[in-house]
């Protein structure tokens, strides 16, 4: 059987347009209670499966966490470009368009790498398809602010995902931290979101179990103390995460031959490592595309889901679908189950083969990720 999201509770979906709605003073899923105010603070990679693990490294996250912080699922896949689009649009991907870590852009017949690949043949601004909550609050009459890494500022993600929003840029997390309170202390209501990439690029590069990972952990719990202090009383904060992170030992890398009839019939393996999804040439028979399908069942279905566009569409793996997104799904998608990852021979992907933590997948390590309250929330 599938994994299927858990349509019945709130998800990452759910949290930045509760936070609007908090402001705004309107009933929202999460159940906020009305704020002046709402920050919105994003940890890239922070599951909350290794959040358990590395409580006594995280007082302030962890006596959120003890005083009914919630687990929330992020989404499928489980990726920065798909979740982070989730988040500020409040729509699944099957909506806003991001599929995935790189996906099919079948108008130009090329892979597309979702974070770093924008060029003038792919329009942030029509690629992804919904309005973000930040273009809502400005509807409203809000402020709207995002704070991160002066590296993204201006690429073609931020404007696909953050648009509608004022960037602030900031190098270390205690920079960050000290904008959000600035723009806390400054007049007018409104909504900002602070990014946190730092614990991902450590569990890529690391895994999450290193002392790497740990250090900014207690780097950003730390941060957060300083930024919960100085909370005004009617405003309120929100801590969660994109995705988890599963470490994954070089002995968990499948390696799929060039000359491997898994790839008969694929034009395109877009994805990730635990999230492939294939894409077949358009002149593959029915009953060729059941066969490939059939291959890849008999020989990963111990360790993956494997499983046919239609089949995880009516799953529900990327919600309600666009037609306009469809070609953008892979016809065959394998998620991984055990802690493995998958790459071709291609130099890219072999390139990838030096990370550590990885994600994507529906492993509770990577699906669900902490929701934790603060400020007026926290009453």
């Amino acid at each position: 059987m599938l994994p299927a999201p858990l349509a019945d509770r709130p998800s990452l979906a759910d949290v930045l347009p509760g936070l609007l709605s908090a402001v705004t003073g309107e009933p929202n899923r999460l159940a906020l209670p009305t704020a002046s105010k709402g920050v919105v603070v994003l940890v890239d990679g922070l599951g909350t499966a290794a959040l358990k693990a590395r409580l006594g490294h995280a007082r302030t996250l962890g006596a959120a966490l003890a005083a009914g912080g919630a687990s929330i699922q992020s989404g499928f896949p489980t990726t920065t470009a798909a979740a982070l689009a989730t988040l500020t649009t409040g729509t699944p991907p099957g909506q806003h368009g991001l599929v995935g870590y790189s996906v099919l852009d079948a108008d130009n017949d090329r892979v597309v790498n979702q974070l770093t690949g924008w060029d003038d043949r792919l329009d942030p601004l029509t690629w992804q398809r919904e309005a973000t909550v930040f273009e809502r609050a400005r509807a409203a009459g809000l402020r709207a602010t995002a704070i991160g890494p002066e590296r993204y500022r201006d690429s073609g993600f931020t404007t696909a995902v953050l648009r509608g929003a004022d960037y602030v840029a900031g190098a270390r997390i205690a920079d960050r931290v000290s904008a959000a309170l600035d723009w806390l202390a400054s007049p007018g209501d409104g909504i900002l979101y602070l990014y946190v990439p730092e614990l991902d690029v450590a569990a890529h590069a690391s895994g999450w179990q290193s002392p790497q990972w740990t250090t900014r952990l207690e780097e950003f719990d730390g941060a957060l103390r300083t930024l919960v202090a100085g909370v005004p009383r009617d405003a309120g904060v929100l801590v969660t995460a994109d995705h988890g992170v599963v470490d994954v030992p070089a002995s968990g890398h499948l390696i799929i031959e060039a000359g491997s009839d898994l790839l008969d019939g694929v034009r395109f393996i877009a994805g990730e490592p635990r999230c492939l999804q294939l894409h077949v040439e358009q002149t593959l028979s029915a009953a060729d595309r059941d066969a490939l399908v059939q291959r890849w069942r008999d020989s990963e279905s111990s360790r993956a889901w494997v499983a046919t566009r239609a089949e995880a569409i009516d799953a529900g793996w990327f919600g309600s679908v666009d037609p306009a997104v469809l070609p953008r799904i892979g016809d065959v998608i394998v998620a991984a189950r055990k802690a493995v990852a998958y790459y071709d021979e291609s130099p890219l992907a072999q390139r990838g083969r030096s990370m550590v933590g990885q994600h994507g997948s529906w492993s509770t390590e990577e699906a669900r990720v902490p929701l934790l309250r603060f400020g007026a929330f926290a009453s």
